[in-house]
């Protein structure tokens, strides 16, 4: 079965579950290591499309601009 992309705000909002559950002790060893992976994993997701978000309004920012001149 082919992954499903994750947005940005799914990403966030799992990675706020999961650090609510490490602040409330709710994670054994075990399970907290795999969750500070999937962390990580998440945080790249997310550095990616903030960086795809930036270049597209540079972009947009510049074709407008390129337009009034």
């Amino acid at each position: 079965m082919p992954k499903k992309n994750i947005t940005y705000t799914e990403a966030i909002t799992e990675i706020e579950e999961i650090i609510n559950k490490i602040e409330q002790d709710e994670l054994d060893v075990d399970q907290l290591t795999e969750r500070v992976k999937r962390v990580a994993f998440l945080l790249k997701i997310c550095k990616s499309k903030l960086h795809e978000t930036e270049e597209e309004v540079e972009n947009i920012l510049k074709d407008m601009d390129d337009k009034n001149n």
